[in-house]
């Protein structure tokens, strides 16, 4: 009998051992990973290890049917950069790369202002995932669906959606230093929009970041 327990406890504690080895390389995968994207297409490092832990926790409750694809608009860069990233999660690269604006109440050059409020034209941080694409007054543009209460649900009421803008060009960032803005759409330039349409459609993975502590205490993707 005590052998019979003695075995029983030395199961327990392996099974125990084994789930927090796996939850262990778990987080150290995810920050592997966001250290290997960051360091070779300049993304900040913060922005992939929130936007991984979200995607994975929207895959797992079944929210995601186009899981290859995660876009990340990081919005710690100024908007004369390339700050639009589409990462292949099965060969962890990234395959497009463009410009994206922010709204106009946002911030010049750089995005500091954000809300989930109609006419704010402001952009609104957070998790998305990509909805219908339709024909609009820009042409083809991809519906957005904010899954964060409070911090971009109201995303359909605004027609935030992702579509082309000539405003969005290495043209104005000559004559200004830096791109127009939009009422607060993730707009991003004419001649990439339906490479970057097709690709994320269908219910895929949307993240725009900023180093913003008020989201990052309030999204319950986080945990």
């Amino acid at each position: 009998m005590k052998q019979l327990i003695f075995i029983f406890i030395f199961l327990v504690a392996g099974v125990k051992q084994s789930s927090s080895h796996n939850s262990n390389n778990s987080s150290n995968t995810i920050a592997d990973q966001a250290s290997y994207i960051s360091t070779t297409y300049h993304i900040n490092q913060e922005a992939i290890e929130i936007a991984l832990k979200g995607y994975q926790k929207l895959r797992n409750l079944g929210k995601l049917a186009n899981i290859q694809y995660l876009t990340i608009a990081d919005f710690s860069k100024p908007s004369n950069e390339e700050r639009l990233f589409i990462i292949d999660m099965q060969l962890m690269q990234v395959v497009v790369k463009s410009l994206v604006a922010h709204g106009k109440n946002s911030g010049l050059k750089v995005a500091n202002h954000f809300s989930n409020q109609l006419s704010s034209f402001q952009s609104s941080l957070g998790f998305y995932i990509t909805g219908e694409i339709y024909k609009g007054k820009h042409g083809a543009s991809l519906e957005l669906n904010g899954v964060e209460k409070g911090i971009n649900d109201q995303a359909k009421e605004r027609a935030i959606v992702i579509h082309g803008a000539d405003y969005v060009s290495n043209r104005y960032i000559q004559q200004q230093g830096y791109i127009g803005r939009s009422l607060g759409c993730p707009a991003v330039p004419n001649n990439q929009v339906a490479t970057i349409i097709n690709t994320i459609k269908g219910a895929s993975c949307l993240f725009i970041y900023a180093p913003y502590s008020q989201y990052q205490n309030k999204s319950t993707y986080l945990d």
